[in-house]
């Protein structure tokens, strides 16, 4: 998951204390770690699990999430998401173990998907966007508790929980056919492209509406 909603905005409040954000200067703040966790550990999986069986996928994508946490604590980035993120990989792996099923296993991050959206939808509705939270810009608390910035990223909230739902839907239709392969092709369609895609929409729809409300 990482998963993430990605925005940047510029304001009067921020001044000396921040850089101007372009769209360039935000995506490249976050972009390579959404890259690393959308690829490798699925990667590793796929790999591990053709070549050697679940038992190996597993280990395979469990050592490359591991990884990746490291390389984020050592770049200073160890806070609560990405802590929260290996805990999940772990308790994944335990459960796929247990299970012995690649079905089982793969469902885990379906159903933390759906809670996302879930999650999204909620905090757009009771004012406090994760969007927002999730933002690749340093925002200070000010700006957090401005009217633009709760309506900027309540709709981006809504935007990514749909987006969310969506997918958790149609991925768990797909696995629960039972194919696998046909079931990898659809999250890396339904993955990176698409993401890539929304956080580009996020990043320039976030810029825009704050320099409009500037203006």
């Amino acid at each position: 998951m990482v998963l993430g909603a990605a925005g940047a905005a510029e304001h009067d409040s921020v001044g000396d204390e921040l850089t101007s954000p372009t769209f360039r200067s935000v995506l490249l703040r976050g972009l390579p770690a959404f890259l690393r966790e959308g690829f490798l550990p699925l990667g590793a999986f796929y790999l591990g699990w053709k070549t050697s069986g679940l038992a190996a996928g597993i280990g395979a994508s469990t050592i490359a999430s591991a990884l990746i946490y490291v390389h984020e604590r050592r770049a200073g980035r160890g806070g609560l998401m990405v802590r929260l993120s290996l805990a999940f990989v772990i308790v994944q792996a335990v459960v796929g173990l247990v299970s012995n099923s690649a079905i089982v296993y793969l469902a885990a991050p379906v159903i933390a998907n759906g809670i996302w959206a879930l999650a999204f939808l909620v905090s757009a509705a009771i004012r406090r966007p994760l969007a927002g939270a999730l933002a690749w810009y340093p925002f200070t608390d000010e700006m957090r508790a401005s009217e633009i910035f709760k309506r900027i990223y309540g709709v981006e909230s809504v935007v990514w929980g749909l987006y969310l739902a969506a997918r958790a839907a149609l991925r768990i239709g797909v696995l629960l056919t039972g194919h696998i392969d046909a079931f990898l092709v659809v999250v890396v369609i339904t993955g990176t492209p698409m993401m890539l895609a929304l956080i580009a929409w996020s990043i320039r729809y976030a810029i825009r509406r704050f320099e409009a409300a500037a203006a």
